[in-house]
């Protein structure tokens, strides 16, 4: 079961099970046993929430941010920031995944992050096969940036 925050089907105020409004806010959104093996929750509140994976050391972030840099003609003023965080012997590293419209959306996009690293990374692999692996998922309600270039 996948734990959301978005708006209940029925347009009622009755919670729906699993919809994530019948939940504490810092309880994490993706429960432990729905999790791929390795990963873990690490922190979680209403506007954030974290998972760490075991081998190799990473970090994958969703965090809900202003909507400043993204096309303005979709009129958001919100959106979520997906993220991975990893570690070298003297630096933390932290790169951005995408930004999704809904927080359903990043839950969805955190979990096949997950899955895949878990498939596809094994405890020797650096981190730029991590990136790789991160910039092939396919994020459901992707909110493209408003800042890149026209083409002219």
């Amino acid at each position: 079961m996948r734990y959301t925050n978005d708006a209940y089907a029925s347009g009622t105020d009755t919670p729906v099970p699993g919809s994530g409004r019948d939940m504490p806010p810092d309880q994490p959104p993706i429960p432990c046993e729905a999790l791929p093996p390795g990963w873990g929750p690490i922190d979680c509140c209403d506007g954030r929430f974290e998972y760490r994976y075991s081998q190799p050391p990473l970090e994958l972030i969703a965090d809900r941010t202003a909507a400043d840099r993204s096309h303005p003609g979709l009129g958001l003023c919100r959106c979520w920031e997906l993220r991975y965080r990893y570690f070298l012997t003297d630096q933390t590293i932290t790169e951005v995944i995408g930004r999704v419209s809904t927080r359903r959306a990043a839950i969805s996009g955190a979990l096949t992050c997950m899955e895949r690293i878990h498939e596809t990374i094994s405890a020797a692999d650096d981190p730029l096969e991590v990136r790789d692996v991160l910039e092939s998922v396919s994020l459901p309600d992707f909110v493209p940036d408003g800042l890149s270039k026209s083409s002219s």
